[in-house]
């Protein structure tokens, strides 16, 4: 699983059992609604740092979920660190997002010119450098930059821990940034601004499940982040009840259904797998909010993505036909790995014509996609599944 959907996982400010209309919106991919009332925060309070932080995470996930980044970190988990291309923004959203930002930031250090030891100040000022680091990370793809704000980020959460070490909310931070540095090559690990964080992932993945079992407003992603951790490490078994958790608090939210297949799927159980999906096809023909207006393809690709791994190749390219029949309403990834992910199935049966055909629709379709990428690879030799999966 990507790092970077971990460096995401940046505190909401709210606490798990009482999410206002905001979050609930925010949590559920209702990014319209969640930025409306998140702009209407702003308003009523304009010296809050906290309200453009709220506005700003929206806008940034907002763009993530547009080019189906969210999907692809959560879901798919297939792009390493530092892959990924840019997403991109409008001129006029990324001045958004920027405004947003830079005014949490002023209030904050505004408040600490007047008092060094606001503490609450401290920690939002975190907070803003954090998104700020995970915006020009994804948009930018400034990725030293980001590192450096992610850097900072946690050297202000551990002032906070440092004044208050009751505060569990903010070790969130220090838990993620321990886990990425602990994880990143050992050439990112020679980076100036890196000198003293040698990570710890262990003790990083520990510091997110204290503040899963214990925090109060950052309970909610430090369990995401903790089931985007525990699939990286191959611990599909811990995630699962994570994601049945999400599921009950955040139902309209599709990701959370798609993730908990893949992981019944790593654990071998195909049964549970297509049960979860076999009720997102009936949430869907009930109109059931989140799932009303998602594409059939989305549900379709993941069947077929599934039986695809458990070489039932036939089924799989029923399923996978129906995608790629259908692309119009569906984003660019998930379009892209289906042409590939039919045309590496044809390529398992000896249909080498056939997986031609496919590749070459997901390199014409976006050459610079992940897909696109590894299916120019496939033109020119056959795909072969490796013999360890």
């Amino acid at each position: 699983m990507n790092l970077l959907r971990l460096a995401l996982l940046v505190p909401c400010l709210l606490p798990a059992q009482t999410v206002s209309p905001g979050f609930d919106h925010f949590y559920s991919l209702e990014y319209e609604p969640a930025i409306a009332i998140f702009e209407k925060e702003v308003a009523a309070r304009p010296n809050d740092p906290a309200g453009y932080n709220h506005l700003a995470q929206a806008i940034l996930y907002r763009e993530m979920d547009r080019a189906g980044a969210l999907e692809s970190e959560l879901v798919t988990g297939n792009n390493p660190f530092f892959h990924r291309g840019k997403i991109v923004a409008s001129e006029a959203e990324q001045n958004r997002f920027d405004k947003a930002i830079a005014t949490a930031i002023a209030l904050c250090e505004a408040r600490l010119r007047a008092n060094p030891k606001d503490i609450d100040a401290i920690y939002l000022l975190s907070v803003a450098h954090g998104l700020q680091a995970n915006y020009n990370f994804l948009i930018r793809k400034l990725w030293r930059e980001s590192l450096k704000q992610f850097t900072l980020s946690r050297k202000l959460s551990m002032q906070v821990t440092e004044a208050e070490p009751k505060r569990t909310d903010a070790y969130l931070v220090q838990g993620v940034h321990d886990y990425i540095v602990g994880s990143l090559p050992f050439t990112w690990k020679l980076l100036g601004f890196l000198i003293g964080f040698r990570g710890d992932k262990e003790g990083g993945l520990r510091t997110v499940e204290m503040v899963a079992a214990k925090g109060d407003k950052n309970k909610i992603d430090a369990m995401i982040a903790l089931a985007v951790a525990y699939r990286r490490d191959r611990h599909p078994e811990k995630a699962v009840p994570l994601l049945n958790e999400l599921i009950r608090l955040f139902p309209r939210n599709y990701l959370y259904r798609l993730e908990l297949v893949q992981m019944h799927g790593d654990l071998g159980q195909k049964d549970e797998a297509l049960a979860v999906l076999a009720r997102m096809d009936q949430l869907k023909r009930e109109g059931a909010a989140g799932f009303k207006n998602l594409p059939a393809g989305k549900i379709q690709y993941a069947r077929g993505n599934l039986l695809f791994w458990y070489r039932e190749y036939p089924t799989a390219i029923e399923n996978l036909t129906k995608v790629t029949a259908a692309t119009a309403n569906l984003d660019v990834n998930t379009a892209m790995n289906a042409w590939m992910r039919l045309g590496q199935a044809y390529d398992l049966l000896g249909k080498r014509a056939q997986a031609m055909a496919a590749y070459q629709q997901a390199v014409s379709g976006a050459p610079e996609s992940d897909a696109g990428r590894e299916s120019k690879r496939y033109l020119n030799s056959p795909y072969r599944r490796p013999a360890s999966i």
